[in-house]
């Protein structure tokens, strides 16, 4: 178990990069923040899959960035803002993710011997895929929205950005667990 827990060194620039690119969502706020963290102690209260716990985890993480980094007006350092949401998604995720091991085991068989790159059994943290996920989703849904919202020539649908987030969360989330639960 202790050799396969994923190397932080190489996770920490992966998801900065995956944050650090999306600049349009500026609609979070604490009624997300606090809807995404309700949603992942449901999961976890319902015993859904780890993976699935993570995608609401990661979410609730990346949203508590995007609120914070809105809440300073001022620049202080370049790139503050996927600054703050990494830091944020960091020091949510790396205290959380020693209280829920999801290490799973991944075999890739495309050619070569084993052990060769495309032939080796690799090592996943299924808990780290699903908060990566999630807070995808959370920096992604408020573009959807804006796409809807031109769609509709301006008008908006009560609370839309954030029934938005939650039928992605949900609906990738009940996709993830029923192939979870099929296997």
């Amino acid at each position: 178990y202790r050799g396969a827990k994923m190397n932080l060194k190489k996770l920490v620039p992966i998801v900065f990069f995956l944050f650090s690119g999306l600049r349009y969502a500026e609609a979070h706020c604490p009624l997300c923040t606090l809807g995404a963290a309700a949603a992942a102690g449901g999961a976890a209260w319902l015993g859904v899959n780890n993976i699935v716990t993570g995608l609401f985890i990661g979410a609730f993480a990346v949203s508590t960035g995007w609120w914070i980094s809105n809440l300073i007006k001022k620049k202080y350092i370049p790139g503050q803002k996927p600054v703050i949401i990494l830091v944020s998604y960091i020091t949510t995720i790396l205290p959380i993710s020693k209280l829920i091991p999801s290490i799973y085991p991944f075999y890739i068989s495309l050619m070569g011997d084993y052990g060769s790159i495309l032939n080796r059994t690799y090592i996943v943290n299924l808990f780290i895929i699903g908060t990566i996920i999630g807070g995808l989703i959370v920096s992604v849904a408020p573009t959807i929205s804006k796409k809807i919202t031109a769609v509709r020539q301006g008008k908006t649908l009560p609370y839309q950005g954030v029934v938005i987030t939650f039928l992605i969360l949900i609906t990738i989330g009940g996709i993830i667990q029923i192939i979870q639960t099929i296997k």
